[in-house]
């Protein structure tokens, strides 16, 4: 083993892969530890989830990107404790095996996960998209919408099957619902016989009162309009508060509607990586209510100079949960070990620059706020596409995409990875006659529960008829906690 000063990071994501690349000529042993083992972009996510592109091209293996950097190695393997103290980083392999990872330096780098804002049994009727898994779980589930719907014989069920509700209207909710627009009216409608995929139902549903919250109000409006130009139906100020396997219940202005669907995506919030929490109990730390943890303004933690924690994991200076921040965070910290450990004692903070926000609404239609200009339509796209290709790891990957879009956007307007088997569409056809009748039964004691309830209260004397209105309200409408955000709220940061 060298005695060199060992640095472990966790997490190969922007701000893991930048802190390494920074140390690539410190005299340290870095060691990367990650539960996946590729680098993942996440801003083009959404299109492996839309079938335009591959995952490889977006999510290159970690240890390929850091093969010709000779004082770096990955291991695969998920974190399970931290002594910060004895300065060991617990964590096991795939195959439950123990391991210790000592560490001189500590950076963690564990990204965000979906938040539900207290509902998570949404999470079985509503995936959200933080991982490739996650992106081929919604292409599965698109695509076998538009299959179903093909062999549905109930107009009813039919209308079902071609119901979409995306929720949340940040970046990741206005791409993906742009990308099914596109599928429906665009992509798919020579391909099927019995069902005109034209006839599509889109929704986009956003608990605050614009889409797009972090952009100006020229591109807000921009985009809605856009939007609204290619089918989708933009419901503003409207959260959803209940779900089952065929329905969405949601509270908008005109009060409360039960929306029939099978297909409902998530993109209305996240939440920090549990081991920002973990983290923060060890150093006596407290998080936020996004689960992140507070740093110090060189990013380290308080009272203890050796760890530093960095990305959407972390609370500093309200910075967007972006992949900027992570980036530049990452490059920041590495410099600064390297200067510790070469004798520079200076440690200027953290200064973050803003290159702008972007974001696509579909083809040919993006919008950007850079170099202080605003920009839309096909001058957006351009730069979206153009800094989105820059970012991405490899010439290799680099010029796939570019063909690829040039193939499945410009030249064919199809969509190349669209495989989907018999086995995995079972895994999201409808549930059984037995589970279909248990939930019904199960709602209608829930119902039944509540107007017993609802008539007992409104018998007691002096209660008013707002009192009894406010009681028959399913418990699913109101808040989960006191301060709790509502399901659909939109995020205390921008989701990507």
């Amino acid at each position: 083993m060298s005695d060199r000063h060992k640095v472990v990071i966790v997490g190969g994501g922007f701000g893991g892969l930048n802190a390494v690349r920074a140390l690539a000529h410190a005299d340290v042993d870095v060691t990367v530890v990650d539960r996946t083992n590729h680098h993942l972009f996440q801003p083009l996510l959404y299109q492996v989830a839309a079938g335009i592109l591959p995952p490889g091209l977006i999510a290159p293996a970690l240890r390929g990107v850091i093969k010709k950097q000779a004082n770096a190695r990955a291991v695969l393997a998920e974190v399970t404790d931290i002594d910060l103290e004895g300065r060991v980083v617990a964590a096991k392999g795939p195959d439950g095996r123990p391991l210790a990872l000592p560490y001189d330096t500590l950076v963690v780098a564990a990204g965000a996960t979906h938040s539900y804002f207290g509902r998570d049994d949404f999470a079985r009727y509503a995936p959200g998209m933080k991982t490739v898994e996650n992106a081929r779980h919604l292409r599965d589930a698109i695509l076998l919408a538009f299959e179903m719907a093909e062999i549905a014989t109930d107009p009813v069920e039919r209308a079902e099957w071609l119901t979409f509700v995306v929720i949340g209207a940040g970046p990741t909710g206005v791409e993906l619902v742009g990308q099914v627009a596109e599928l429906a009216h665009k992509v798919l409608p020579r391909d099927y016989r019995t069902v005109n995929t034209k006839e599509a139902k889109i929704l986009l549903l956003e608990g605050a009162g614009a889409v797009l919250g972090p952009f100006p109000e020229k591109l807000r409006e921009y985009s809605r309009k856009k939007l609204e130009s290619m089918g989708v139906d933009v419901r503003l100020n409207t959260l959803a508060v209940d779900m089952d396997d065929e329905s969405i219940t949601v509270k908008g202005p005109d009060g409360l509607e039960v929306i029939r669907t099978r297909t409902r995506i998530w993109a209305a919030g996240v939440q920090a990586s549990p081991l920002a929490k973990l983290l923060a109990q060890k150093a006596g730390l407290e998080v936020d209510r996004a689960g992140r943890i507070p740093v110090q303004p060189d990013c380290s933690l308080a009272g203890h100079p050796e760890v530093f924690a960095l990305g959407d994991m972390v609370a500093l200076n309200n910075l967007p949960g972006v992949a900027q921040p992570a980036m530049q965070e990452g490059k920041y910290v590495g410099k600064l070990i390297a200067g510790r450990l070469s004798g520079d004692e200076k440690t200027e903070p953290f200064k973050y620059f803003d290159k702008g926000n972007m974001a696509t609404i579909g083809h040919r239609s993006a919008i950007a706020d850079a170099f202080g200009m605003k920009f839309t339509g096909v001058i957006g796209y351009t730069m979206w596409g153009f800094i989105h290709v820059l970012y991405l790891i490899g010439w290799g990957n680099r010029l796939g995409t570019i063909y690829t879009w040039a193939r499945a956007l410009t030249f064919s307007r199809n969509r190349g990875h669209r495989l989907i088997t018999f086995d995995d569409a079972r895994s999201f056809g409808a549930p059984d006659d037995g589970k279909r009748a248990a939930d019904a039964e199960k709602r209608a004691a829930d119902a039944e529960k509540r107007a017993a309830d609802a008539e007992g209260r409104a018998a007691v004397p002096g209660r008013s008829a707002d009192d009894e209105e406010r009681v028959a309200v399913p418990d699913a409408v109101r808040p989960v906690s006191p301060g709790a955000a509502p399901a659909g709220a939109p995020p205390s940061a921008p989701d990507r």
